[in-house]
């Protein structure tokens, strides 16, 4: 018996368009569970239709996650697609703003909350209504290095990372009883579109950065699929609250 065999199983997987999102997916895709990929642009209906070419069990749904009614409906319109099941939820949408704090726009505040906390908190609970009807279910929430330091310039991501990481504790106190494991996975500085502006390898804090990475490089979405892999499966039915890094090292220096 493989612990960690998930074929068969039905997700959905926010953000899912491009970066640690679409690479989550991928690597569900290729365990054998059928996905949902839920993004805001229009395209990610072109591109499951690209991963069913290809042999895999994909649909997409555009939304703007930040607006209510459309995170309600683009839910709904899953697992409709998913024909009511639903075992994995993996909440992986996110933006970023940079500021000073002390000239940080209130709007960007809003906005970046609103995407990265509200809409996780609402994903979550939708899915365990779903869940907690079918007898239980995995929730994977990204967290951030962030939600173990503060960072610079970047008051509101911080902010709502480390709301990522005490919801998924929250969560975990009410649903771990009732069959629904709640983690979160803290990825470290990872290359993908959100860090450009980190990854100029002229500049001091890259530099910085990749000096204090125990591996001795960046992580990519795909070094996050094995323990995508493990958190969605039987594996893990005892692991429940956790907070995982997955940073090549970064928090041990």
């Amino acid at each position: 018996m493989n612990l960690f065999d998930v074929a068969g199983k039905k997700a959905i997987v926010t953000g899912a368009s491009r970066g640690l999102g679409r690479g989550i997916a991928e690597g569900y895709m290729k365990a054998g569970v059928e996905t949902v990929l839920v993004a805001t642009t229009e395209r990610i209906e072109e591109a499951a239709a690209g991963y069913r070419a290809d042999g895999f069990k994909c649909h997409g749904v555009a939304a703007d996650l930040g607006k209510e009614d459309e995170r309600v409906s683009a839910f709904g319109k899953a697992v409709a697609m998913l024909d009511g099941g639903l075992d994995i939820l993996v909440n992986s949408a996110g933006t970023q703003r940079r500021h000073k704090s002390e000239e940080f726009p209130l709007e960007d505040w809003d906005i970046v909350l609103n995407v990265n906390l509200t809409a996780t908190f609402r994903m979550c609970q939708l899915a365990a209504q779903v869940m907690l009807k079918n007898g239980g279910g995995k929730i994977i929430n990204l967290a951030s290095l962030l939600s173990f330091f503060g960072g610079f310039t970047v008051p509101a991501y911080a902010a709502s990372k480390g709301g990522v990481a005490q919801l998924t504790k929250a969560l975990c106190n009410e649903w771990a009883g009732r069959g629904i494991n709640v983690n979160a996975l803290a990825p470290g500085y990872m290359a993908t579109d959100m860090n450009v502006a980190l990854m100029d390898t002229a500049s001091p804090r890259c530099k910085e950065i990749t000096e204090r990475i125990s591996a001795h490089r960046w992580g990519s979405p795909e070094d996050l699929q094995g323990v995508a892999i493990f958190l969605a499966s039987r594996a893990s039915d005892y692991v429940n609250g956790a907070v995982i890094p997955v940073d090549g090292g970064y928090l041990a220096r």
